[in-house]
């Protein structure tokens, strides 16, 4: 089977801006290029000379515009698959984005960094190492959202996970939901393992699943979930804002439930782990990595072919067209 994708899908967007655009232009036009004392002795040929050769003008400059954009998202075609041997594991990662991972209890490159960062840093290598692995990321504060489904192509997956940052959603800490989340991106896989490693350095005060409910429900799917509670305990350097824009560090009281998130991983029939520095949080993911893997052989896309240059062309054709009807059969007054 044949697949298609755009390498810069994002761009796309810009095809929405294109009736705007003709808006805007038939709004205002150029200046008179003749005077007349009276409009009504033109009227009747400027109105079918414009009605006529300026739409047809105007949409010959959208659709080469929007052709452009095409090219620009860069439209790829899968040339073929490729037999691959994987581990037979299902992975869903699930990240805590909530305000609380802004500590700076945790280093990065000898430098002080955030909880965040030193996960996604973290999470990148773990990544790179299951190659052959099926990956999902899901993000949570007060809600759960997805980061990625799960993908063998970890070159867009690392893509998504930059993009993952604290804000985007209302703040709070849904352990539950993020494990029902979490769950429910597995229990249609036909693998023979499947599992979830969620990271959280809270306590569960937002959702609408309890952890151990989620858990409950992970366990009936045969789906294990691995807890980490990371960053340090009773209190952590924590950067905040005063009303006058200046940003300040202070130690902030932190907590994290580590019996409930021992109880989850327990339940599933997986392990917990506590995180209290950057050595020890890489020493837990290289510990899940040695998960027993089942070999079982998948179909992937390894090559894709570029075929940006054909909407470009043709919108440069179109391009060229419009440009000369403008100075032959559709040209206007100067």
């Amino acid at each position: 089977m044949t697949t298609w994708r755009f390498a810069n899908p994002l761009l796309l967007w810009l095809l929405a801006a294109l009736p705007l655009f003709a808006l805007l232009r038939g709004r205002t036009g150029p200046a008179a290029a003749l005077l007349y004392p009276s409009a009504d002795l033109v009227r009747p040929v400027a109105h079918a000379v414009r009605a006529r050769a300026g739409r047809a003008r105007a949409t010959l400059r959208l659709l080469a515009l929007a052709l452009l954009v095409v090219a620009l998202a860069r439209p790829q075609q899968g040339l073929g698959t490729a037999e691959v041997e994987t581990s037979g594991i299902d992975i869903v990662l699930a990240i805590d984005v909530s305000g609380s991972m802004r500590a700076l209890d945790f280093e990065l490159d000898g430098q002080r960094a955030d909880r965040l960062e030193v996960v996604k840093s973290v999470v990148r290598r773990f990544v790179d190492a299951r190659r052959d692995d099926r990956i999902g990321i899901v993000g949570f504060a007060g809600r759960p959202y997805l980061v990625s489904p799960l993908t063998l192509d970890h070159d867009w997956l690392a893509q998504n996970l930059e993009r993952v940052r604290i804000g985007l959603i209302e703040d709070g800490t849904a352990v539950g939901s993020a494990i029902a989340a979490s769950v429910n991106r597995l229990r249609e896989q036909k693998t023979k393992s499947k599992v979830v490693i969620l990271l959280t350095d809270g306590v569960s005060n937002a959702g609408k699943v309890e952890p151990l409910t989620a858990a409950e429900a992970a366990r009936a799917l045969g789906i294990k979930v691995y807890t980490i509670a990371a960053g340090t305990q009773g209190e952590a350097p924590m950067p905040v804002t005063d009303r006058f824009g200046n940003e300040r560090v202070v130690m902030a009281a932190v907590e994290v439930d580590e019996k409930t998130l021992r109880a989850v991983a327990e339940r599933t029939g997986a392990a917990f782990f506590r995180a209290t520095d950057t050595r020890t949080l890489e020493d837990i993911y290289a510990q899940i990595d040695r998960l027993e893997r089942t070999a079982e052989t998948v179909k992937r896309y390894e090559e894709y072919r570029e075929l940006y240059r054909w909407p470009l062309l043709l919108g440069m054709l179109v391009l060229a067209l419009e440009l000369l009807l403008a100075e032959t059969r559709l040209r206007s007054l100067p």
